[in-house]
Parts: structure tokens; sequence; C-alpha cells
């Protein structure tokens, strides 16, 4: 599986403005975070090494030359697709396309991770044969989250606009396997989201939801980092922020 994997190009979406996080840094994006010595992108690539991921493209926008200049040497392949403007979640997407390689790539949001076992979820996007499939987590209360319904072959047959979660409720986890043929579906627009402008798109076609027991950690805004800062790295809770 390993092998397989390794042929599969990782996109990581790292453009966002980061504008709730600048009370803390307002001169890093919020991918370059710090978390106990390493920076939140780091944290997130490192988890994914071990499936036999080694080809990360990585699309910038907001400071990207300070993700450019992050990146000078390592021992993974790291690419980069520039935004000259805000372009969504599923714009830059798009954008990467060019730079994306083979008929399947993996797909995940910057600023939060989710434990994922990615051979489980490769073999439960190649069985569904879908255009994509995507992690889906149980809500936690007070969570604001879009909500994701899926029928008994796990096949997903709704999403719903973001409100206060339930736990019975399936949220979308931020991490996609997508065929390169979802490009076809994509809107002519330049600027667009996945989220809202792609997924129920695709209904008909065939999206996917692998379930996990796992919960999203997000750093979207200053308490967040801070709860994920003292989850990821509890020995360093204290570490200085400014």
């Amino acid at each position: 599986m390993r092998d397989e994997l390794a042929k599969i190009d990782v996109v990581i979406l790292c453009g966002g403005l980061g504008t709730r996080l600048r009370q803390i840094n307002e001169d890093l994006p919020k991918v370059l975070m710090p978390f106990a010595g390493r920076t939140f992108l780091d944290m997130l690539i490192e988890s994914l090494l071990p499936f036999g991921f080694k080809r990360f493209v990585l699309c910038v926008g907001h400071l990207k030359e300070k993700v450019r200049a992050h990146f000078r040497e390592r021992n993974y392949e790291v690419v980069f697709s520039e935004e000259e403007e805000l372009l969504g979640t599923g714009g830059a997407v798009k954008n990467a396309a060019p730079m994306i390689a083979g008929k399947c790539f993996l797909v995940m949001n910057g600023d939060s991770i989710c434990p994922v076992d990615f051979s489980l979820f490769y073999d439960f996007h190649m069985q569904k044969g879908g255009i994509a499939s995507m992690v889906l987590v149980e809500a936690q209360p007070g969570q604001d989250y879009g909500a994701v319904k899926v029928d008994d072959d796990s096949r997903v047959i709704s999403f719903r606009e973001k409100n206060e979660c339930r736990q019975t409720m399936l949220i979308n986890g931020g991490i996609y396997f997508m065929n390169r043929d979802i490009f076809d579906n994509m809107p002519d627009d330049a600027r667009f989201s996945l989220e809202y402008d792609l997924f129920p798109k695709i209904i008909p076609v065939g999206c996917y939801g692998f379930q996990t027991s796992s919960e999203v950690i997000d750093i979207g805004t200053p308490e967040r980092y801070v709860q994920a800062l003292r989850r990821l790295s509890p020995s360093n809770s204290d570490e200085k922020l400014l």
C-alpha cells in the first residue's frame, strides 16, 4: 500500500488570509503557526509520511514567500501552486491542476488535522469507485461545521450549511481523495468553494463518506489555536505565542 500511496500527490490548502489569527501573530501565515518547535504544516506533513506519501503540492497565497522559504530543504518533494488573488478552496485545487500527477490525489486543509488511516481510506475510495471520497467525523457540541448525510452504502446524499452541531450529525473532516476527472465537474469561475460550489454538484456523480472516530482539530481562531496547542503539544502549553 505504501508503494501505491507514494504515487499520489497530496494537495494542501495553505492560501487563506488567517485574519482571525493575526492578533496572535500577524507576520505568519496560519499554516506556519508554531507548535512545539515546529510549524502546524510540518506536523501535518509529518503525519502523512509514514503512509508513504512523498510529494506535496502546497497551494499558497497570503505570505506565500514565507511558506516557500520554510521548505527550502526537505527530504520529501514540495512544489508550490501560487495564487495571485484569493481563489477559495475549490479555486485553489483547480489552480493546482497542472502540478498534480496521476489519476487520483489527496486534498487537505492546511489549518486542521484529523488522524486517519490513509491506507484504509484509499481502499475505501477505490472500492466505492466514486469521483471523490471525504473523511467524515462525528460532530462535537457547539461546532459550526456543515453536516453531511450518507445512505447505507456510505454515498453522500446531502450537505447542510453550517449550523450548531449535534452529536448525531456527521461533519466534513476536510480531507478528500479525488479522481482527476473531478476537474471536469468544477465551475468555470476561477474562485469557488469546494464545500458550497462543488460537492453538492457531484452528488449525482458519486461522492462517498469515509466515517472515522477521530476528531477534527483546527487552528482557525485564536481560541482554537490555543486549544490545539495544548492538545497536540501538552508539554509546551505555555509556549510563547507572540
